[in-house]
């Protein structure tokens, strides 16, 4: 879809100002065709966000996480994930495909640099690209930092999960046959990805699940429905690339995201943490702020995980409306 030839003139007011400028299907390679769409002004501030899971998808509200009269901001589902296409596919489906296919789009755009803004699985992204593409980067915000690394989901899944959600942790262990709750995380990936519906649907469920409980602070449910995992109700698309690429340490380096740090050095950037949050605890927030230094961690008190708990959304936009103050368009 072509811009709106008048985008990006500020006397010409659109019904709705969220609504995107540009919207297309972007063949990157490999098969694969990505969801592109920009919002704002075609002469505003140029921002990435990048969406969670991996394999979830951009929604209609993150684009309000910008300010219409002031950025002009890209929002894209990443490959297989939301409206991309082959939806779900796995194959030529890497941490580097990704960071290749930001590129893309922001040359496609014509952005010199751009504000780079993820939360979760996206500061993975974002922490990712940054690195390889510093001189690309003019700004990061964060929300809840995840690194990629396998501690970082024992930590959640086994030790945050048995000690907040001790019921919740029998009901996720108890979806795995006894011999296979040694290592319960290559388990469920392993099912997961097993292509027997049999095999992958109760697990996907579970996943699915428990993780939805970890990440609010306040959650409606604290156990698995186990009658239901059996269901033929819906499959949720995320844990199928969650399992890809956590089986395959995010296609990353031992602890690379945190040894290497140092390339973001002289990149403004703010980081929001929710206190309470046990999927990214504020620890790794911490960690990457020790090396980090021109990072700003804000800490949103009574938050768990989620960008809808109270007080997290907020705290991401002001978080990009402060970064976006201190460089140059």
């Amino acid at each position: 879809m072509a811009p709106d030839a008048e985008a990006g003139k500020s006397s010409i007011k659109r019904a709705d100002p969220f609504a995107p400028l540009t919207s297309e299907l972007f063949a990157v390679g490999e098969g694969h065709e990505v969801y592109v769409e920009s919002v704002g002004r075609a002469d505003g501030i140029p921002a990435v966000y990048l969406h969670g899971g991996p394999g979830s998808g951009c929604q209609t509200d993150h684009r309000r996480l910008f300010d219409p009269e002031r950025f002009h901001a890209v929002l894209f589902d990443q490959r297989g994930a939301g409206r991309s296409r082959p939806k779900g596919r796995r194959e030529d489906n890497t941490l580097a495909h990704l960071i290749a296919d930001m590129e893309m789009i922001r040359e496609k755009f014509g952005f010199a640099r751009w504000i780079v803004v993820g939360g979760s699985w996206g500061a993975t992204l974002a922490l990712a690209y940054a690195q390889a593409h510093p001189d690309r980067v003019s700004a990061i915000v964060l929300r809840a930092t995840f690194l990629g690394t396998r501690k970082e989901l024992e930590g959640a899944f086994l030790d945050a999960l048995a000690r907040f959600y001790p019921d919740l942790s029998d009901d996720f262990l108890n979806v795995l046959p006894a011999a296979e709750r040694g290592r319960p995380l290559d388990a469920y990936w392993r099912r997961i990805l097993d292509p027997d519906p049999a095999v992958h649907g109760p697990a996907a469920r579970a996943w699915a699940d428990t993780e939805r409980i970890l990440s609010e602070h306040v959650s409606s449910r604290v156990r698995l429905d186990m009658a239901s995992l059996d269901s033929t109700r819906a499959l949720p698309a995320t844990p199928f690339m969650e399992a890809h690429y956590f089986a395959n340490d995010c296609f990353m380096k031992p602890n690379q995201l945190l040894n290497e740090a140092g390339k973001l050095t002289g990149i403004p950037g703010v980081i929001v943490q929710g206190r309470y949050d046990l999927l990214c605890p504020p620890s790794t927030s911490h960690a990457l702020g020790t090396v980090w230094r021109e990072a700003e961690i804000r800490f949103v008190e009574g938050a768990g995980h989620t960008l809808y708990d109270p007080g997290v959304r907020d705290a991401v936009m002001k978080a990009i409306a402060d970064v976006a103050s201190k460089i140059d368009k």
